[in-house]
């Protein structure tokens, strides 16, 4: 007979297993199963660990490699580059400067009174002489003026003449009363002497001798008296005739100005030159201190240049510069002047040629120049590039032993001019660098062709 519980067996070991495994329908939908199957993770904590130390293991294998073999490279067109040699060389630092040109003397025409504009004798640009008449002015009160101040002086002149001829008539008729006093003094001594001795005889009576005693006495003290009044009253009129002389005097001088004023509206030439402008229409009023124009002294030219305020404690008087070439010849300049007024950054300077003058300069010519900001010294040097606007002067593509790259090398630059820099450290004679433009170039540190 068969054994009822050997039967079951195989079915409560399959309904174990499926539970175990997680296919009991109870235990998926009701969570009431005893067993349920375990899913493993694919990126452990170990293995992202080991990730991360593969790349970064990579990473400076990559860094360590690109270092030892040169950073990174760049293909370019040897072509296209300029390359330029280190060597030594006489360097001395300068500074390009432009200016304009102007005389070295110019004679500005202003109104000294104003007036209506009636003629125009010459045009601007034309060369005048000392003395030539440019144009007239009309001013009636200047006119006036004048006319009143004549009839003054000519009033003052009369009353000084008319004081004067008093004190020569007075003076003439003190003369005669003088005479007239001395005769009658002299002859009343005469009759006083014979009458003394008359009366001392007792010829004549006293009162006789008397009177011609006191009659005497009369015209020597009225002598005294006269004499004293006339000095008295000449000094007075002395006094009165100096202040109407000075008073003459000063009209005389007011009347000359006016007069030169006068003849001034007639304007003329001062100097000899040429008449660059003269800014003026018939008709026209001027006011006192307008300006009419000016005249330049063509006796030689000066060159005003603007500078850079950052070289202005290094600029002074002296200093030579050179000229680019004009008509192709180069020409030696001096500082005469540094004006210290900075305007936008820029200051102004003059400068005269010290040997030979360009033929044929004009007015308002541009002048450029290289101006001098050191003595000639030896240096290592290297021509000038747009490379320094790409690194700063902090670093360079040398070209290697090779010939065919060129490698970034830090440098040291010191001074500068328009043709070189002058090189401190990092780079020798001979090296070859290339000097043409790095922006094309990006973080390349070598440089193939």
């Amino acid at each position: 007979m068969d054994n009822p519980d050997a039967q079951d067996t195989p079915q409560k070991s399959s309904s174990i297993l499926t539970s175990k495994l997680g296919n009991d329908p109870q235990s998926s939908s009701g969570g009431e199963g005893l067993d349920r199957r375990v899913k493993k993770k694919t990126w452990t904590q170990g293995r992202i660990l080991m990730a991360v130390g593969i790349a970064a293991f990579v990473a400076v294998t990559i860094y360590v490699l690109s270092t030892a073999f040169g950073g990174q490279r760049l293909n370019i067109d040897r072509d296209k580059v300029t390359v330029a040699t280190v060597g030594w060389g006489t360097f001395q630092e300068n500074i390009a400067v432009s200016g304009y040109v102007l005389p070295l003397t110019t004679v500005y025409l202003d109104a000294v009174e104003g007036g209506r504009v009636e003629e125009l004798y010459v045009l601007e640009g034309t060369t005048v002489d000392q003395g030539q008449p440019l144009l007239r002015l009309s001013n009636d009160n200047l006119e006036l003026s004048l006319i009143n101040a004549d009839a003054q002086r000519i009033e003052q002149i009369n009353r000084l003449e008319d004081i004067r001829f008093r004190m020569k008539q007075r003076a003439l008729d003190l003369r005669q009363q003088l005479a007239n006093m001395d005769y009658q003094i002299q002859r009343l001594e005469s009759t006083y002497e014979r009458n003394r001795q008359m009366y001392d005889k007792q010829l004549i009576s006293r009162e006789e001798y008397e009177e011609v005693k006191f009659e005497l006495d009369y015209y020597r003290r009225n002598k005294e008296l006269t004499v004293d009044g006339y000095r008295q009253d000449s000094l007075q009129m002395v006094t009165q005739l100096v202040q109407m002389e000075a008073s003459v005097r000063r009209m005389e001088v007011n009347y000359a100005v006016l007069e030169r004023i006068l003849n001034g509206l007639t304007l003329r030439a001062p100097v000899s030159g040429h008449l660059t402008a003269l800014a003026v229409e018939i008709g026209e009023l001027k006011r006192s201190g307008d300006r009419f124009g000016q005249i330049d002294v063509l006796t030689g030219y000066k060159v005003r240049a603007s500078v850079d305020e950052f070289y202005i404690a290094r600029v002074n008087r002296g200093q030579m510069a050179t000229t680019q070439p004009i008509a192709g010849a180069e020409y030696q300049m001096t500082i005469t002047r540094v004006y210290p007024e900075v305007r936008e950054g820029r200051f102004e300077i003059d400068l005269e040629f010290t040997g030979e003058t360009p033929e044929d300069i004009r007015r308002g010519q541009t002048i450029r120049c290289l101006l001098e900001m050191s003595d000639s010294a030896e240096a290592l040097l290297l021509p000038r590039g747009n490379f320094y606007q790409s690194s700063g002067g902090n670093w360079v593509y040398a070209i290697d032993a090779s010939g065919n790259m060129a490698v970034k090398r830090t440098i040291r630059i010191g001074r500068q001019n328009t043709q070189h820099y002058e090189i401190l450290e990092g780079l020798e004679s001979g090296d070859q660098v290339i000097t043409s433009s790095y922006d094309a170039f990006g973080d390349a540190d070598r440089l193939v062709w």
